[in-house]
């Protein structure tokens, strides 16, 4: 349509496309000077210029004026991920001239994304793009986050972002601009830590109250329906809300922390099909979260899960928060955790020097000082490469004989050819010390040693510890289908006239994938390919039930 260079984040498009694009917009006349929307708003549509200019705007921060991020012209359309995320508005619109435009409002956009998969395909990676340049622009400054390094809450609230692909800008409170920061907010050391955006300052904040207060967290919205409901976002929850999603099921995402799970824990996973070069886990699974809401799968977080009924002719979930949700069907996909060492001060020192991720915000809290990775399985082995990396010597803490009895050959051989890391097998975390954080740990038969980072890849747990009446195996572990016996099948199954289909646990309607499923194999591509795999039977369970 014009001379304008072309990229993902500022297409150019045909005369058609624009012709078929803004067949979605209901058309409007603004004067100069006009707020089309504004920081704080529930909802931001995507805007078409027709003619005229739109500006992008931050607006001022309790130290800097308001800064344009963005100017549309005519035949470009803003927009950037909040569109599918649902996330309120953190930037504002201004017609900066006279301009005629049209507006795609969530109703529309959701069809064009449904209907036009030539034109989805182009706005998706727009969004994507765009999301990726406000991260690392001023547009980061909208949400600002004030706290100490060594602090578990300040750490919850940077990886929730982090896992959100929020735009965002961490301060440690001794920094000059953390201070500064604290002083114009006039927050005091009991306020940390503190997160400042557009119109309002949240103190003592959390992830909940952050989550609330973008429009992340979930909302029963009147006359809802909801066939599936996925109740874990790590990669099974995820699988299953693409494919529930894209398959045509209204399906609603939940996590009690944020989308990732335990893989996004992984600094690096190498042996993921496709992924010739690796990639690290938060990318793999924000990816994964976009593209289930590109097909329409409703993602919030942080949002518990307390109870889980299985009735006649629904699923009954009940939230912390007592929210009760009712769905065709669920699929649990809550996963494992690591365990917590039995030490003194474990609880004391977690998020403030031990840590159960190695991702950018825990490698640089460590800067490149000594760390200690426990485990001996790959997620281990790819935390004390990537630290290493980082400057840091590491030791591999490792309780049995065999550093290749469970880490893949390839990481071991990375290991021991890798002069940054010490091995220490037959060997245990014996004590930990410290101040208001992790300096130093003790192992086996050892004196104490300098350790500002411990990173815990041990074991796990399932998190299943909230459910009640459905059948495991002895460890916590769901069994599913050909593992239930007749004795684990009550009276609903006599009157549905089935035994339970793939995946399915002892209570009709109720599903288990990934790594929370016994017998299941702890990979991540086996429980993305567990989700999928459930959706299959959720659909049979929603025609016979």
């Amino acid at each position: 349509m014009d001379n304008r260079p072309a990229s993902e984040a500022r297409p150019v498009l045909t005369g058609e496309q624009w012709a078929r694009l803004r067949a979605y917009g209901t058309p409007s006349q603004l004067p100069a000077g006009a707020w089309i929307f504004q920081a704080g708003d529930e909802v931001s549509d995507m805007i078409l210029v027709e003619s005229g200019r739109v500006d992008i705007v931050r607006p001022s921060t309790s130290d800097d004026d308001e800064v344009t991020v963005a100017s549309y012209g005519a035949c470009e359309f803003s927009g950037e991920l909040n569109l599918l995320t649902r996330q309120s508005a953190y930037l504002s619109a201004c017609a900066a001239e006279a301009s005629e435009i049209r507006r795609i409002g969530p109703e529309a956009f959701r069809t064009l994304m449904d209907s036009d998969p030539e034109l989805s395909d182009i706005v998706l990676r727009a969004l994507i793009a765009r999301r990726r340049d406000l991260r690392d622009g001023q547009a980061a400054r909208s949400l600002e986050i004030v706290g100490t390094e060594a602090s578990a809450a300040a750490l919850a609230l940077r990886t929730y972002a982090a896992r959100l692909q929020l735009p965002h800008t961490w301060n440690e409170i001794g920094s000059p601009a953390g201070a500064a920061l604290a002083r114009a907010v006039s927050a005091t050391a009991d306020d940390l830590p503190v997160v400042i955006t557009p119109g309002a300052v949240l103190r003592r904040a959390t992830t909940g109250l952050l989550a609330q207060h973008l429009g992340l967290s979930y909302t029963p919205t009147a006359g809802e329906h909801v066939d599936l409901v996925v109740i874990g976002a790590g990669p099974a929850g995820l699988a299953a809300g693409v494919y529930g999603a894209s398959e045509g099921l209204r399906t609603l995402v939940l996590d009690s922390v944020a989308a990732g799970g335990q893989a996004a824990a992984s600094s690096r996973i190498e042996n993921y099909l496709g992924f010739t070069s690796g990639i690290s886990g938060t990318e793999l699974t924000a990816a994964a979260a976009v593209q289930a809401q590109k097909f329409g799968a409703r993602i919030a977080s942080p949002c518990e899960v307390a109870e889980l009924h299985s009735e006649p002719d629904r699923v009954r979930v009940v939230l912390t928060d007592g929210t009760t949700i009712g769905a065709g069907a669920a699929v649990i996909a809550t996963g494992a955790r690591y365990r917590a060492l039995p030490l003194e001060r474990w609880a004391e020192f977690e998020g403030a020097g031990i840590y159960y991720a190695a991702t950018e915000i825990e490698a640089r809290a460590c800067g490149a000082k000594p760390v200690a990775v426990v485990g001996g399985a790959n997620s281990a082995g790819q935390a004390a490469l990537y630290l290493a990396a980082r400057g840091s010597a590491v030791t591999l803490v490792v309780r049995g004989a065999d550093l290749r009895a469970g880490m893949s050959s390839y990481l071991a051989d990375r290991i021991d050819a890798d002069p940054h890391i010490t091995v220490r097998t037959g060997t245990q975390v014996t004590a930990l010390h410290g101040g208001t954080s992790l300096e130093e740990i003790t192992l086996t038969g050892s004196p104490a040693q300098e350790c500002v980072g411990l990173f815990c890849f041990i074991g796990a747990t399932p998190a299943t510890a909230w459910l009640d009446g459905i059948a495991g195996d002895g460890h916590g572990f769901l069994r599913t289908d050909a593992q239930l016996d007749n004795d684990d099948l009550g009276e609903q199954w006599t009157e549905l006239g089935r035994r339970p289909l793939p995946f399915e646990t002892s209570r009709p309607r109720i599903f288990a994938a990934g790594d929370v499923r016994s017998g299941s194999m702890k990979r991540v591509a086996a429980a993305v390919g567990e989700g999928a795999s459930a959706v299959s039977s959720v659909h049979a369970a929603l025609r016979v039930s």
